[in-house]
């Protein structure tokens, strides 16, 4: 029995000598990198149609109200502005309200014209969806008649670090 016992404890030395070889590490370096992220969008058909005054009174204003915007960024302090294209008809006037995401200003109803305006200031670092957007038509009664037609809004978001 003593040799059987000492073949047995040989062969666990040999066994252990086999299992007790040194641990293997691997490195591997990981490149990464964020880049800069400013996304506007905006949904919904505004349409505005003035077709009422009160007597002694300019035409009534009207609101296109239920549109949203949303916003992505990754800056501290952007800014959104907006403007159209070409200028609107004499005695009319297009304004546009886009409701602040939290942290950031409105500069609440605002006029629109070819040169950019802003509308949001101080947005910092977030994502914020389906965000109110109105728009609002003024006219003087010296607008006259006006076809239908359409002034193309672009909204821009700049600024931030």
């Amino acid at each position: 029995m003593k040799t059987s016992s000492f073949l047995t404890i040989g062969a666990l030395v040999a066994f252990a000598a086999v299992n007790t070889a040194s641990a293997q590490t691997a490195t591997q370096t990981v490149t990464f990198q964020v880049t800069a992220i400013n996304q506007i969008a905006v949904s919904g058909s505004p349409s505005l149609v003035i077709n009422a005054a009160a007597a002694g009174s300019a035409p009534t204003s009207v609101t296109a109200s239920g549109n949203t915007w949303s916003v992505t960024t990754n800056h501290s302090t952007a800014s959104i502005t907006a403007s159209i294209a070409s200028a609107m008809p004499a005695g009319l006037t297009l304004s546009a309200n886009l409701s602040a995401p939290a942290g950031a200003t409105s500069t609440g109803l605002t006029a629109l014209g070819v040169t950019a305006v802003n509308v949001v200031t101080g947005i910092t670092k977030l994502n914020s969806a389906a965000l109110g957007l109105t728009y609002q038509l003024d006219a003087t009664a010296a607008a006259g008649v006006v076809s239908s037609s359409t002034r193309v809004v672009t909204y821009t978001i700049t600024g931030g670090v």
